[in-house]
This record gives C-alpha cells, structure tokens and sequence, in this order.
C-alpha cells in the first residue's frame, strides 16, 4: 500500500501524457469501482526505448566511458532497473488518465499493489485495481428550500449567563467535607466491567456532577442522582449501555457496569466579575466593552445555532433520495473527519472546551448514521460547487484560522501550523467549500423564524471511551517546546478579544 500511495501522491505532479490504452471500469457500488488497465504494447515499447536511452547516456559500465557502454550492455546490466522505471512511469501516466476521464471521480487512494503489477517483455501492459469514487447522481433541485431560522434577541439575563459559564470556566476548585450537590466535582477512581472483568480504567478523574455524564461510547443518565450526597471513601456502581460504536466492536450495544470510588469532594470557588477578572479573561478596560464581547459571542453561537439547523433541514431535503451503498472502509474513515470538522466549526463559533467534549461525544455514539448523512450530504454540496463554479481563496482560510485563534488562546499563525501539521486543512478547505454552497442555497430559501432556546448544560463529557483504554483524542499532540512557545504566545493573546 505505501507504494500505491506514493504513486497516487505523485499523479499531482505528472504532466498529462496522452496513452493508446482502455480502461475497463466495472461498478462494484455506488462509490466503488474494480478497474482493469490495459495499455498499447507499442506505447510499452516507447517507455522502454526511452528509459534504455537515458541509461545508455548516463550509466557508468566498467571497461566504457560514460555513454559510450553498447546497447544490449546496458539493457542485460540494468534490465531491473530499467523495468521499474518504465512501471512507474506508465503506472504514473495511465493513472492520471483514468482519473481526469469523465467516467471516474476518484475520493481516495487506489488499492493497488504495486509488486504484483509486471512490466512484459512483449505485449501490452495490463494493471488491475479498485477505488472508491464520488457516485453518479441527478443534483435534487436546491432553490426554494423552506427552512425554518431559529432566532432571538439577546437580553441582560442571556448576557449574565453566558458570563456564569466564563465564570465557572476560570474557576478555582478547592476540596470540601460537604456531601457533593449538583455542580461539585468528584475526583474519582473510575472502572468499567463485564461479568466481573475489567474493561478500561482510570485510576483519577475530575468529573463535575451534572445530569448526563457522556463517553465516546455511551452515557450515564441520572447522573447527578447517582452522586448526590458522596463523600470521600463512598463507592457508587451503575450499569453503562455501549453504543454500536464503541471501540471494542465485541460489546457493541452491550450493557457493562461502572464503578466510582470517590477520593476527594471539590466545589468550585468563582471569581468576581470586576476590573480584574474582565482584563485577565481578554485585556476589557470596561465592563460595556466585557458585555459586548459577550454579546458577540452569543450572537456567532446563534449564527452557528442557525447554520447547523440550516444545515440539517438542507441535508434531509438533498439526501431525501440518495439510496447509495456507502463501503464500511470509507464510512469510518469519514467519521474522524467528521469530527475534525464539527471541532473546527465548534470553535470557531465561540463555545467552551466542555461544550464542545458534550457535542462530540455525542456525534461518536451516533456516528455511523451521522457519518452516512454526512458523507451524502458532502457529495451533493461538492457537485453543486462544480456546476456553480464556487471555490476557495486565501482570504477564506485567513478568516477561518483567525476565527479559531481567537478562541483557542492561540496565535494565527500556530492555529495554522498545528492544522497543517495535523495534516487537517483539507478538512477546513471542505468546510469552506460546504459553507460557501450552504450560503448559495441559503440565498434562494424561503425561512420560517422559530424561537430559539439557549441551551444550558447538562452533560459532563469525558474524553475516553467507556469499552475500550485505547485513548483516541482529535487534538493533535505538540512538542513540550511548542507547548511553552503557545503558552508565551497566549500571554500576549487573550481568549476574548476586544475589537
């Protein structure tokens, strides 16, 4: 496979070359196809001329001066080598080929194992391999849409919650003799079990009491019943249903216990809004500037709030007849960049770490039908951007970065390298591409406002899966180096910024 992939990552780089050769494409699903390559023995021949000729110009053969070594000494000497070149080259070219046909639209890699594939020695050159492509489909007519726009005018109270959760975010938590209640934390061993076998374990965790604590695999709910009143040295067990996507697919949908023998009750001990807290939390000389930073923010977590319920109702009216068959292999594949995408649109529109670990972990337990969804949805919104002639530019990933940046207590400029390290602009690229199509369609709708109800919290997220230890985190990891160069860099840009 590391060969196919090289030669796919080179086809970038390849210079179109016109090849006598058919290619014999056989449907396998909707988004597979088993291709068979089958190139001219007279284009075979003109790859071999061409190879033999530049090692009789280069090569160095004892007893010759160089370019001087007679043909059939160089074709007998290098015959290997000079096969290889010419099955990179045709494999290169023929390749590109069947990729910029009408006929395929390629999504990933092909499966092709290089080794197998035999230069002859007279005869055509013949390949065969199998690749997941966009599906062939009708666009479903996308302008008129009704779509209903949640929609609210944001007042001092919406205002003073939003500062609560900034409030408890910058909190100080400190140990306490007092039974726990509703929004203490518990520092607690945690274990899960099957008929007496541990599963996965955590010998500390710092989890706050709230009414649903959520896995990457399951929930908990009552949770904050199940806690109410412990103290240190209590034990309290409860049964956890794994989801069908739990890591450990031999307990998928599987009921399994969980233990919590608490160490350590803690309360969380809020700082004063004052001049302060409102500088320290992002440089505000004034509590009107503070309020209106927050405000902002309320309103971006509208917009996204409106976007997303856009988004849905565009989704099920476009996918409504999308009856394709999805291979297993790409659907997870897409599920990680799934949540790739919903973290960066997360971010960008303004919510907590905490809120965003809530979201996500219920996007895993839902995230094969999730992803299905998904997955059509971004077909069909790719193949409008190809018939509307909608693309990206710079400007779009400035915006986009400068957006996370300013809520991840990170400069632009780190915010881009850990994304391109991380190897996930391809992913922001696509969700500029679906944002700027979800717009087009947006312009031709017909709305409908609805009242929109500020969500409060409720879930306690924790970022493991319940079913297996094997630690799965979509953040990539940093050097210690450039943990210290972001936290400089974070000295000098706050997570709030004023305009």
């Amino acid at each position: 496979m590391a060969e196919s992939e090289n030669i796919q990552a080179d086809l970038n780089e390849t210079d179109a070359v016109k090849l006598d050769m058919q290619a014999d494409i056989k449907e396998v699903s909707s988004c597979q196809r088993h291709v068979k390559v089958t190139v001219a023995a007279d284009e075979v021949a003109k790859y071999y001329n061409r190879e033999v000729d530049d090692f009789c110009e280069k090569a160095i053969v004892p007893g010759f001066r160089v370019g001087k070594a007679p043909r059939k000494v160089i074709e007998k000497k290098f015959k290997n080598e000079i096969k290889d070149r010419i099955k990179q080259g045709l494999l290169l070219d023929s390749l590109a080929q069947v990729n910029d046909s009408e006929d395929i639209v390629p999504i990933s890699e092909p499966e092709l194992d290089v080794r197998s594939v035999v230069v002859p020695d007279e005869g055509p050159f013949v390949y065969e391999y199998d690749i997941e492509v966009r599906p062939v489909f009708d666009v479903p007519n996308w302008k008129g849409l009704k779509i209903n726009r949640p929609t609210r005018e944001f007042n001092d109270a919406d205002i003073d919650n939003a500062i609560e959760i900034l409030r408890n975010n910058n909190g100080v938590l400190v140990e306490t003799d007092e039974p726990a209640k509703v929004g203490d934390y518990i520092v607690t061993k945690l274990t899960f079990s099957r008929e007496g076998k541990t599963i996965s374990s955590a010998d500390s965790e710092t989890i706050r009491i709230r009414p649903t604590l959520s896995f990457h695999d399951g929930a908990i709910e009552g949770f904050d019943k199940l806690m109410k009143g412990v103290r240190p040295g209590d034990v309290r067990t409860t049964k956890v249903k794994l989801t069908e996507n739990t890591p450990n697919k031999e307990l998928s949908g599987k009921e399994i216990d969980a233990e919590f023998v608490i160490s350590a009750v803690k309360v969380l001990e809020l700082p004063e809004v004052n001049e302060d807290f409102i500088y320290e939390v992002g440089g505000f000389e004034s509590m009107g500037d503070f309020r209106d930073a927050v405000l902002d923010v309320l309103k971006r977590q509208l917009d996204h709030e409106q976007r997303q319920q856009a988004r849905t109702q565009i989704a099920d009216a476009l996918t409504a007849g999308a009856n394709w068959e999805l291979p297993p292999a790409l659907l997870e594949r897409q599920s990680r960049r799934e949540l790739q995408r919903a973290i960066l649109e997360l971010r960008r529109s303004g919510f907590s770490e905490g809120q965003i670990a809530s979201q996500i972990n219920y996007l895993r337990q839902n995230s094969q039908a999730q992803t299905a969804k998904a997955l059509k949805e971004h077909f069909i919104l790719e193949k409008i951007a190809d018939n509307e002639n909608v693309t990206d530019e710079q400007i779009d990933y400035d915006t986009e970065i400068a957006l996370i940046a300013a809520q991840s207590n990170q400069s632009p400029r780190r915010v881009r390298s850990q994304l391109e390290k991380a190897g996930e602009m391809d992913i922001l690229r696509n969700q500029i591409i679906e944002r700027k199509v979800i717009d087009l369609i947006l312009a031709e709708a017909k709305f409908k406002d609805v009242p929109y109800e500020m969500k409060s919290e409720k879930d306690e997220a924790l970022d493991r899966a319940a079913g297996s230890d094997e630690v799965e985190t979509d953040i990539p990891e940093v050097t210690e180096e450039e943990a210290k160069e972001a936290a400089r860099e974070a000295a000098n840009e706050p997570q709030m910024k004023k305009d």
